[in-house]
């Protein structure tokens, strides 16, 4: 019974962990972009940039999963990875 214990305690600590890392991403990805299309002044960066604050608003709200997918389109948007 205790290694269950152990075992449940060691993985509810990992999920605790990388919940919290994983939505450090998104500021990263729409900063980024931001850097990106401050110098360019192009169409696809006019799009990238609505991509960015949709992303900015996405992750203020919780929504990583969205905020993370909107930043990376708008990378693409600029040939981007």
């Amino acid at each position: 019974m205790s290694r269950f214990a152990f075992a449940t305690v060691i993985g509810l600590a990992a999920v605790l962990v990388a919940g919290p890392a994983l939505a450090f991403q998104c500021p990263k990805l729409i900063k980024k972009l931001d850097d990106e299309t401050a110098i360019r002044f192009d169409p696809a960066a006019a799009d990238a940039k609505v991509k960015s604050a949709e992303a900015a608003t996405l992750h203020a709200q919780g929504k990583h999963a969205e905020a993370e997918k909107a930043a990376k389109d708008g990378l693409k948007l600029l040939g981007m990875q």
